[in-house]
């Protein structure tokens, strides 16, 4: 007997679709004639917490660290059991195991992961399945490999993630005591992907603060051509004086004349071009390309994006979401006519659209080569009544459905024009465009404003009467317009995952920044929402309308943790070892050494009181009224319904509590005093000896 094993039930019940006719559904698997098939739920098994380990653990301390496993535990992740309970069953049952999880390097650990936990001892092959239609399914069950192959990958997965618990456990525990040693009640929670996520939010709120607005000047003039009239603007001479860095004009008094000399006078067109452009449709969706549509479109935030595109998965009408993939098998082609026809009977909107969809079409998104472990997200064959969806579904809905109806429309054509001029001796510019055939733009519409962009001087868009160089024209009066410049925007959750996607863009180390961009940046696809979640839920990033702030709490986590911790250089180095461990070039032993060493400064820095003292605003509460040694700190509620405000030294007794009212705590009428009688804080100097390294052993 045959067991596959897939990452997920879909993948799985595809799978048996292909092997038998009509499977039959049973407890935990599906019997496909002679094979068994059956799915994890992802990771079914997780690193064990410290306490596994020792259940003096569960204390912390800073004497306990470094915490360093010698042989790693895993435990069953929570609702997991009774699926490891039918796995357990049927693999003493098999002959052969197809390893079918998905194909890249966690969905090869997470069925490893598996095997090892019960010894299974039957020889196993690898399903290499990039896509679940017919076609794909059937290619990959021809083409099995030795699982031995892919070991590489297997241990890339398993070193980043003990590499990730070692940074998690070890930091977090450090830096929290050391800020509550110096006084600051706070868990300051360190994580390889979630610190840099947040130093990037602190670094873009504090340079808007710092930001003050410079003024500068536009230039513009309307234009007299015997064939109409258009507008042209400035163009500065290279090197010219009056302008700032980024070559605008800031001298007033040279934009007066400059204006006036331009006003009203003789001049001739010098440059006149006229190219066809005909663009392509656009890239299909990914989940972060997605998030950011639908925050820029409809102001939808990532978690509950991520949500939405969920529920239409399980309910079929979409294919899986957590893709970082733009990009569709060329075997899907074949399948369009159907999944067109499902569009235009869920959207009736789009019904005209789907009927001029040319099938023969064959898009730049089908390609094969550049579909990762999962494909582009699209429409299935699966019609609905979107009438009954929540309106975040019909939204996501609606822009899924419009990119792939766009695919089999024609190119989206016009004419690209440039006009330069000369008046009284300057050059002066005008660019316009006259779309000649709609196309795909028809079915997308306009793209929305960059939420990365400030609203800057992009010039309107107009069509230019047709002209030819030596054509004489005449100006009317030349506007001399005062503008600021503009700070940079805040983050949405969109803009935040498409940063932390894009992470090399704010690295300087061309090295550095080279592996985030081969790495896909920091985090995955599947992992970003929920990272930034994770970062509103501790509190150290709140949501101000669509924008996303970092809080006081946030700053001071990061003013208080080392560069080499909060920076995404860490995983550009650990981007280099685990790819060179993939490829079987690198031993995972060596990188996880290195893992460990860091983690051993760290926690001797702060042992040794050799760590920077915590960052002032992790005490920026005021003093408490009711002891007179505390300090308040700010505190969101469990039910996420606001915040309140408590003394920092409640483990001393102190239950003071004040609700919030502005972001400050409600105070008035509170004497600073000492009427509960609290019981003072002790403080022990610490010598600078190296912390005991807590080795903890299998069993202990």
């Amino acid at each position: 007997m045959r067991l596959w094993i897939a990452e997920k039930p879909k993948v799985a019940a595809a799978i048996a679709g292909e092997l038998a006719s009509r499977p039959v559904r049973e407890a935990g698997f599906l019997r496909a004639g002679d094979d068994l098939v059956t799915w994890c739920y992802g990771h079914l098994l997780e690193p064990a917490p410290p306490e596994a380990y020792d259940p003096a653990l569960a204390r912390w301390s800073l004497e306990s660290l470094p915490i360093l496993p010698d042989a790693w535990q895993l435990l069953p992740r929570d609702g997991a059991k009774d699926q490891l309970a039918v796995l357990e069953q049927l693999l003493p049952q098999a002959g052969e195991i197809i390893h079918a999880g998905d194909p890249d390097a966690e969905g090869q650990l997470l069925v490893d992961e598996v095997l090892e936990h019960f010894r299974a001892d039957a020889p196993v092959r690898r399903l290499w399945l990039s896509a679940n239609d017919s076609d794909s399914i059937r290619a990959a069950i021809a083409r099995l490999r030795p699982n031995g192959e892919f070991s590489g990958l297997r241990e890339s997965a398993r070193a980043r993630q003990r590499a990730d618990w070692l940074i998690g456990m070890n930091l977090s525990r450090a830096f929290t005591l050391h800020a509550r040693r110096a006084g600051a009640d706070v868990l300051l929670s360190v994580g390889r992907v979630q610190t840099p996520t947040l130093a990037l939010v602190v670094a873009r709120d504090r340079a808007i603060e710092a930001f003050r607005a410079e003024p500068y000047f536009l230039l513009s003039v309307e234009v007299e051509h015997a064939q109409g009239r258009f507008r042209a603007r400035w163009k500065a001479r290279e090197g010219m004086p009056g302008l700032d860095g980024a070559g605008r004009l800031v001298d007033r008094e040279l934009a007066a004349r400059l204006a006036a000399a331009a006003s009203g006078v003789p001049g001739r067109i010098s440059l006149a071009s006229l190219e066809p452009k005909r663009p392509g449709p656009p890239a299909l969706f990914n989940l972060t390309t997605l998030t950011a549509k639908a925050s820029a479109v409809h102001g939808h935030g990532a978690g509950d994006t991520l949500a939405a595109l969920q529920a239409l998965y399980d309910a079929g009408h979409l294919t899986y979401p957590r893709t970082d993939s733009s990009h569709l098998p060329e075997s899907q082609h074949g399948d369009a006519a159907r999944i067109l026809a499902a569009i235009g009977t869920t959207l009736p909107a789009l019904a005209g659209a789907v009927g001029e969809a040319d099938l023969d079409r064959k898009s730049a998104a089908y390609d094969d080569a550049k579909v990762t472990a999962h494909h582009a997200i699209v429409p299935t064959r699966k019609a609905a009544a979107a009438g009954a969806w929540s309106r975040i579904e019909r939204d996501l809905y609606d822009l899924v459905a419009r990119s792939f109806v766009a695919q089999f429309h024609p190119d989206h054509e016009f004419l690209a024009a440039t006009v330069e001029l000369e008046l009284a001796g300057e050059t002066w510019r005008a660019t316009g465009r006259t779309v000649t055939v709609p196309g795909w733009r028809a079915v997308v519409g306009e793209e929305p404003a960059d939420e990365e962009k400030p609203a800057g001087d992009e010039e309107p868009p107009q069509a230019l009467p047709p002209v030819a160089v030596g054509d004489p024209v005449r100006s009317l009066e030349a506007q001399a317009a005062q503008k600021k410049t503009k700070p940079p925007t805040r983050f949405t959750e969109g803009t935040l995952q498409k940063a932390m996607a894009e992470i090399h863009k704010y690295v300087d180390d061309p090295d550095d920044k080279r592996v985030l961009r081969e790495g896909d940046g920091i985090g995955t696809v599947a992992t970003r929402a929920a990272i930034i979640g994770e970062l509103k839920r501790k509190g150290f990033l709140e949501l101000h309308g669509k924008q996303i702030v970092s809080t006081t709490l946030g700053r001071g986590a990061i003013d208080s943790l080392p560069e080499e911790v909060k920076s995404a250089r860490l995983t550009a180095l650990w981007g280099r070892e685990l790819a060179a461990i993939e490829r079987g070039e690198s031993d995972p032993a060596h990188f996880l050494g290195g893992q460990v060493l860091l983690v051993v400064d760290q926690v001797a820095a702060v042992a040794s009181g050799a760590a920077a003292a915590p960052a002032a605003t992790l005490f920026a509460g005021p003093e408490c009224p009711r002891c007179g040694e505390g300090r308040l700190r700010r505190i969101r509620r469990k039910d996420q319904s606001g915040y309140f405000w408590g003394c920092s030294r409640w483990r001393e007794g102190c239950k003071a509590t004040f609700d919030d009212q502005d972001g400050k705590p409600a105070i008035a009428g509170e004497a600073s005093s000492t009427a509960r009688s609290v019981a003072p804080r002790t403080t022990t100097a610490r010598g600078a000896a190296k912390p005991r390294k807590t080795t903890v052993r299998k069993g202990r």
